[in-house]
């Protein structure tokens, strides 16, 4: 009854306006308006802050906040001596496993990871992440004629931190991962390329990290999976990494984050520049816009494989460098 009255208060103000004030009265009467208000100020009430120091703790190995929000751990294979096209690949370059977290809501993140492992490691790895609840996203390749020879699995997770850190460590311990901080880096010195002028050609500046020059180059889209923003330091950022051979050269991989519209672009632009294609697959199950994402591998002079490398990159919605 009072609902029917309040509605006839509301109807008879109706009856006197016209118009956008009319429009106004008719949403203020609309039924639970109070509800949906409700729920938008939840909406944007900031989310209770995560303990990550629990998450070092459940995974066995400290992270760090991202810039974009992402908490992200280095798994460097350091375990593993492996060779591709007679260049001895340090860790940096192509066997860093990672895992990141993004949270979701007060008690829940959502992983995402790449797990470098043997052949022999990877039944027993993904066994023990389905017993957990973690999915596998990809198995596949990232290099080429590699001894011995190693295989990537993609990752995604979503629930409480901590147990999904010690669901990663459980899975991981089944592997030689090392768990301990990496060791110092040497000494500052001559790096054997010239990474100010390799950071020019290609628009974006990197950092050296183990003896590899990386650089992180974003999308320009927002990306999401499962209807979650996704980060581009979650495994969305092209990644293009040097790693000094001598003489000025440099053995480069990583992957391009293309759509499918920019696939053969690229690809007919790093053959132009003698850039070999090592795989072409998707890491992400249900990520908006679909990704595909392309490896390669060079071995030649770093500023001309720079220029290459940046004509790919010109044929992407990249965002551009601040």
């Amino acid at each position: 009854m009072r609902k029917r009255a309040a509605w006839r208060r509301c109807w008879w103000r109706a009856g006197i306006w016209s118009g956008a004030a009319l429009a106004l009265v008719v949403a203020a009467c609309s039924p639970g308006r109070e509800g949906r208000a409700g729920q938008a100020a939840a909406s944007e009430r900031p989310l209770a802050p995560i303990d990550w120091k629990q998450v070092d703790a459940a995974l066995g190995k400290a992270g760090s906040l991202q810039p974009d929000g992402a908490y992200k751990v280095g798994l460097p294979r350091s375990d593993l001596h492996v060779t591709a096209a007679g260049v001895a690949v340090k860790p940096a370059l192509a066997l860093g496993s990672w895992v990141a977290f993004k949270q979701v809501s007060d008690t829940e993140a959502m992983v995402m990871g790449d797990l470098v492992l043997l052949e022999s490691e990877t039944a027993a790895v993904l066994g023990k992440l389905q017993e957990s609840g973690i999915a596998q996203t990809a198995l596949h390749n990232h290099l080429l004629h590699e001894s011995p020879r190693v295989l990537y699995m993609h990752i995604a997770g979503r629930g409480a931190p901590a147990r999904l850190a010690a669901a990663l460590h459980a899975a991981l311990a089944l592997t030689a991962t090392p768990f301990e901080a990496s060791a110092a880096a040497p000494p500052a010195g001559s790096f054997g390329i010239d990474t100010a002028q390799v950071a020019q050609i290609l628009g974006y500046h990197g950092k050296v990290n183990g003896g590899v020059y990386q650089v992180g180059v974003p999308r320009a889209e927002q990306v999401t999976a499962d209807g979650v923003e996704v980060p581009p330091s979650m495994g969305l950022a092209t990644a293009i990494n040097f790693q000094p051979t001598g003489a000025g050269k440099a053995a480069i991989t990583g992957d391009f984050v293309l759509l499918g519209s920019e696939v053969n672009p690229v690809i007919r632009a790093l053959r132009g520049n003698g850039i070999v294609i090592t795989a072409l697959h998707s890491h992400m199950l249900a990520d908006s816009p679909h990704f595909f994402f392309m490896h390669y591998w060079a071995n030649a002079d770093a500023v001309t494989l720079a220029r290459g490398l940046r004509a790919a990159l010109d044929k992407m919605n990249v965002k551009k460098a601040g």
